[in-house]
């Protein structure tokens, strides 16, 4: 959509071949409908760190239309935003529907012409360049092509692949893809314990073959199969990298992520400040008399945690605190501290945000987003070997590639 807008809006003829009856279905589920649609990061250097080793691609692109020029963008075209907690840019009111609309009004003004139901079959090519492509209906003919479909995550939107192949049919080369800012699956089983848990404040360390790799700062949750939430899913984009499968799909590495629940306390704080809560009788707070371990772990953990850290202490849930010992005040504190967790793998792309690999960046001009291989042929959004973390970053990659896209 934004690529079909900046053509259109610089005197470009444009017909936008749509898979779906809708446009921007799965617009409609970023940031669980509220439409995280950038990041307030300031400074295109640390905008493009974001991104990792091929961050570099992007400099042209945010040089032409940057989070900041998003953000105009968005208000000069009333969706007014808000920012929340780590930069994270929303709309004001309306969310993702807000942000379908505007475009929508947008690729109207421009008179784009939107072909909905059509699905691009196939490209036919000669000599470097698009002769027309084939949909259900007919074969249709430009000057110039763009390949916006996205990757494979929530194919139910659509997302399946399609642009790959296409992408294979002029030449280009695919890096492997993986589900990106996905859940995480666990071996041990009774993360189910604390199904639901969001979790905020919490250090995950990284520990690949028992070296720490990695760490993060955040909120996280526990799912029926494993771990999730904004830092879960941040760091599931290096997994591939760190468990690295053989070719019958498995793997030697041992790959653990040990959860820090208290991290702003030492373990000798935390242990004093068990004491002080087991002084703290009978228990007045939950009106019970003699306070229990149970009791006591509501001061310290969510209700829904509860459950799961008596089962890894392994200390009788209804036992009176005042006869815990040293032991178990200590094996308490350290549960609190590390929470091991050993990952089987990734949740698959039906439960992925974004995908990671795609159209290789060594066949794209990144000044004008038009492909090295085939003349008449550009890529925006997704289907590049481009993905960020979560926080708008891989909505903005969309917009200034597709903006770029459309512009030359």
């Amino acid at each position: 959509m934004m690529a079909a807008y900046r053509a259109a809006s610089s005197g470009k003829k444009v017909l936008l071949c749509e898979k779906n009856l809708r446009l921007g279905e799965k617009l409609m589920l970023s940031g669980r409908g509220r439409c995280n649609f950038t990041n307030g990061l300031e400074g295109i250097n640390d905008f493009v760190r974001k991104y990792g080793d091929k961050g570099k691609f992007l400099y042209s692109a945010f040089s032409k239309f940057s989070p900041q020029d998003t953000m105009s963008f968005f208000e000069r075209n009333g969706v007014k935003y808000v920012s929340e907690r780590g930069k994270r840019i929303f709309p004001e009111i309306g969310g993702s529907q807000r942000v379908l609309d505007m475009f929508l009004r947008l690729l109207k003004q421009y008179n784009v012409e939107i072909y909905r139901l059509s699905q691009v079959h196939t490209l036919r090519i000669s000599d470097s360049r698009i002769n027309y492509i084939v949909t259900d209906q007919e074969e249709l003919t430009a000057e110039k092509y763009i390949i916006a479909t996205g990757g494979l995550s929530y194919p139910k939107t659509g997302s399946t692949g399609d642009g790959y192949k296409f992408a294979q049919q002029a030449g280009h080369t695919i890096v492997k893809t993986y589900p990106a800012l996905v859940p995480l699956k666990t071996q041990e089983h009774w993360v189910k314990l604390a199904n639901g848990c969001d979790l905020h404040s919490v250090r995950v360390h990284v520990f690949l073959n028992g070296e720490e790799v990695a760490a993060k700062f955040g909120e996280m949750e526990f799912t029926n199969f494993g771990i999730s939430g904004p830092i879960i899913m941040d760091l599931s984009s290096q997994v591939p990298d760190w468990r690295k499968l053989d070719e019958n799909g498995e793997s030697k590495d041992v790959l653990e992520f040990v959860l820090d629940l208290k991290p702003a306390l030492t373990l000798e704080v935390l242990i004093a400040r068990i004491r002080r809560e087991m002084q703290q009788d009978p228990d007045e707070k939950y009106r019970t008399g003699t306070k229990r371990f149970s009791s006591m772990l509501r001061s310290f953990v969510p209700a829904r945690l509860v459950r799961l850290i008596i089962e890894l202490t392994d200390i009788p849930h209804d036992k009176p605190v005042r006869f815990l010992s040293k032991d178990e005040i200590e094996k308490l504190a350290n549960v609190l501290k590390n929470i091991k967790l050993t990952i089987n793998g990734l949740w698959g792309y039906d439960n992925a945000i974004v995908t990671r690999g795609g159209v290789s960046l060594k066949e794209i001009d990144p000044s004008t987003m038009r492909s090295k291989l085939c003349d008449n042929l550009y890529f925006a959004g997704e289907i590049l070997d481009l993905n960020g973390p979560s926080g708008g970053f891989n909505l903005q990659m969309c917009w200034s590639t597709g903006y770029v896209a459309g512009s030359d």
